[in-house]
């Protein structure tokens, strides 16, 4: 493995630890509790990670399996992803079966060939680009659950690869809602939750959007509305992103109201 694979499956690995520990002394009523995201409970919300590691492990290493779950995307394009977390959901083992899929992905992506990719919803993946993604819809998805039980969550310097994510996917954002991706590169300043400031683009940028990371992130995974956040958008450019802005595969999310 490269260093850089090391690093994010470590770090993908302690966000998975972090909600298991929240919700594995869970009784029904917890595991029932509904969370922000409209008509997903906190067992929908962990049997969606545990279906998509699932998927994720089956594109790296089964094209047989991958192949029947696009057929079943391409049968059903707004429904099958809700569908398939619900019918999770309702599964006696659902923790096991997200444990046994984080364990699985983990060996499978640490050992997946340099160089290659495997197909994806998007584009297709490098195993550092998939355990990325992973480690984008765990935390966010977390941030949902830990809301939900009124637990607190402290950001970490995980959150980078997220932040990362979110500065990559800024062109996909756009074509994602029909739009031209801006002909210039903005210069983005983001203080990190250890104070560090994590910096990408080209200093003296036109365009440039600065404040904390775990706000850009919260953004970015549409779990925050930008109006609740402390980002500030110098240029029209970054402005009509920060209303866009998303970091995950698929059609354009609804993201989440003002507070």
């Amino acid at each position: 493995m490269s260093d850089v694979l090391t690093q994010v499956l470590a770090d993908l690995a302690a966000e998975g630890e972090r909600l298991d520990a929240l919700v594995a002394d869970l009784d029904d009523a917890g595991w029932h509790t509904p969370t922000p995201a409209a008509g997903w409970d906190v067992a929908d919300q962990v049997a969606h990670l545990a279906w998509t590691d699932g998927v994720a492990l089956k594109a790296a290493t089964d094209k047989e399996a991958w192949d029947e779950v696009v057929l079943g995307a391409i049968a059903d394009p707004e429904g099958f992803v809700d569908a398939q977390a619900h019918a999770v959901a309702a599964e006696p083992d659902l923790l096991a079966r997200w444990r046994s899929a984080r364990r699985d992905l983990h060996a499978a992506l640490a050992s997946y060939p340099s160089g290659a990719k495997m197909p994806w919803f998007g584009p297709p993946m490098s195993a550092t680009s998939m355990a990325t993604a992973r480690l984008m819809e765990t935390w966010a998805h977390s941030l949902d659950v830990h809301e939900a039980l009124g637990a607190l969550v402290e950001d970490t310097d995980r959150i980078r690869h997220v932040a990362h994510l979110g500065v990559r996917t800024r062109n996909f954002a756009f074509a994602v809602h029909g739009l031209d991706a801006p002909a210039e590169e903005f210069r983005i300043d983001l203080v990190a939750p250890s104070g560090e400031v994590w910096a990408w683009g080209p200093e003296g940028a036109a365009q440039t959007l600065t404040g904390s990371a775990g706000d850009f992130c919260r953004l970015v995974t549409q779990r925050v509305h930008r109006a609740d956040t402390d980002l500030v958008a110098t240029g029209p450019d970054v402005d009509r992103w920060l209303d866009i802005a998303q970091a995950f595969a698929g059609q354009p999310g609804g993201g989440r109201a003002p507070r």
